[in-house]
């Protein structure tokens, strides 16, 4: 599995978080910034990020803001992202296994890192069920076709 990461100011630090947790995991990614405490704008971060995975250039991406919302709004405007916003560890299990999430986003101002990593690792193990599932992803898949 590849990895497409990134954040903006309000992330750095569970991304960091995020980063040793897939070093740990033996996951390969990319880090897509942001190197800075200063604001910068989350779509600069999140539409890279997403547009990696759209093309199959990434399996999946993580995307961290303070809040996890205007990484997902902005992730989600690319043709073929299903990123879903996560703060607790059923719905990390499920967005994979029902929606087939492709990218995660989180809120660092919501959750703390040792949330986050958890919430990451069962993300990442997690596989989409297909199944009923798939059927309904391909509702989606064909709405925006």
């Amino acid at each position: 599995m590849k990895v497409a990461i990134a954040s903006d100011h309000g992330g750095i630090h569970i991304r960091e978080e995020v980063k040793m947790l897939m070093d740990e995991l033996g996951i390969s990614y990319e880090d897509f910034g942001c190197e800075c405490s200063t604001s910068v704008d989350y779509p600069d971060y999140a539409l890279p990020v997403a547009e990696k995975v759209a093309s199959g250039e990434f399996d999946r991406g993580i995307l961290i803001c303070g809040t996890g919302i205007g990484m997902s709004i902005a992730a989600n405007k690319v043709k073929g992202i299903r990123c879903a916003l996560v703060h607790d560890m059923f719905t990390a299990k499920v967005t994979r296994e029902h929606n087939d999430s492709n990218i995660l986003a989180m809120g660092e101002r919501v959750i703390g890192p040792g949330l986050a990593r958890e919430i990451a690792r069962i993300w990442l193990g997690a596989e989409f069920e297909g199944g009923r599932h798939a059927d309904r992803v391909k509702k989606i898949t064909d709405y925006e076709a």
